[in-house]
């Protein structure tokens, strides 16, 4: 595998910046397609977005949004579903709609899929992963809490479990004191008086999506299926025992909760082709305009956002 220096340096020596990018696409191809010979002959589809790159920029350049659910529909024309599919993700999150689309699209047309995980696969990302059958993970993999952040005044995401729990400590506060009912009188109204009820629904909503997709996938066969899928969702889903929405978790702490997980490291071919990928992918990102890329192997049909 060349080195991450190395991926750069020779990038650098090609002549002109239209050929930079077509080696750029032909080293990409190429390992795209080494990485689905390596699966077994599976279907490679590689999504990705400049998040670390460019944290700042418009939600919908970086994040997951139904738009995506189009890049998908083109990068899988011409696939054979029988082969299964391999999605090499690196996402921070976006939209658990979003996420529903994309694992119902994708579960729809093969019959079996994996999710390797180069670097980060966050919240709606998580939640992709636990759509698939298994995951594959590194050393430096990542996965997240999928408990939904909700969109309120001024553009500001807080967490839907922050908003149930500051309604119950508000509740509390003003059974036990009527006092308090002043502390707090400035404070809901700003929430608004459906925020409540929005923040209950999405946090089961996400769980529950997220148990069904356990239950059938990924951990069906297990005894007592049921009861551990809801278990595992309902951990992936509690922001007040992750405390953090960007909160690490490793591939050590899904396998506590059940996931089917494979080391990456376990093939050197695969862990060394998943990575170069994932370099050739950041070089896009930070030499370009591209924000966001859905590749394909075989086909080598791609589908990306330009940064405007």
């Amino acid at each position: 595998m060349p080195a991450w220096n190395e991926l750069l340096e020779t990038f650098a020596e090609q002549v002109d910046d239209e050929a930079r990018f077509e080696w750029l696409n032909s080293c990409l191809a190429g390992v795209l397609d080494e990485v689905g010979s390596l699966r077994g002959g599976r279907n490679v589809i590689m999504y990705g977005s400049s998040f670390l790159q460019r944290p700042r920029l418009p939600a919908e350049s970086i994040m997951i949004t139904p738009e995506d659910l189009n890049g998908f529909m083109a990068c899988i024309h011409g696939m054979e579903p029988s082969n299964g599919l391999t999605l090499v993700l690196h996402t921070p999150g976006g939209s658990p709609n979003a996420a529903e689309m994309i694992v119902s699209y994708l579960r729809s047309k093969f019959t079996t899929m994996e999710v390797i995980v180069p670097a980060l696969a966050m919240s709606a990302g998580t939640m992709i992963s636990l759509g698939a059958d298994q995951v594959v993970m590194g050393r430096q993999s990542q996965l997240g809490p999928i408990d939904p952040q909700l969109v309120i005044g001024g553009g500001k995401s807080v967490s839907a479990q922050a908003v149930v729990d500051q309604f119950e400590q508000a509740k509390g506060d003003v059974l036990s004191n009527p006092t308090m009912a002043h502390v707090w009188a400035p404070i809901l109204p700003a929430l608004g008086p459906s925020l409540l009820v929005e923040a209950e629904n999405a946090l089961s909503y996400s769980e529950s999506m997220v148990s069904k997709w356990l239950e059938r996938w990924m951990l069906v066969g297990q005894p007592d299926v049921k009861e551990q899928a809801d278990k595992a969702a309902r951990y992936f889903n509690d922001a007040k025992a992750h405390k953090s929405h960007g909160r690490r978790i490793d591939r050590v702490e899904a396998r506590e909760q059940g996931l089917r997980v494979e080391d990456l490291e376990t093939s050197q071919e695969l862990q060394e082709a998943v990575l170069t990928a994932y370099h050739l992918m950041t070089i896009f990102f930070e030499q370009g305009p591209v924000t966001k890329m859905i590749r394909a192997n075989g086909n080598e049909r791609s589908w990306v956002k330009i940064r405007e």
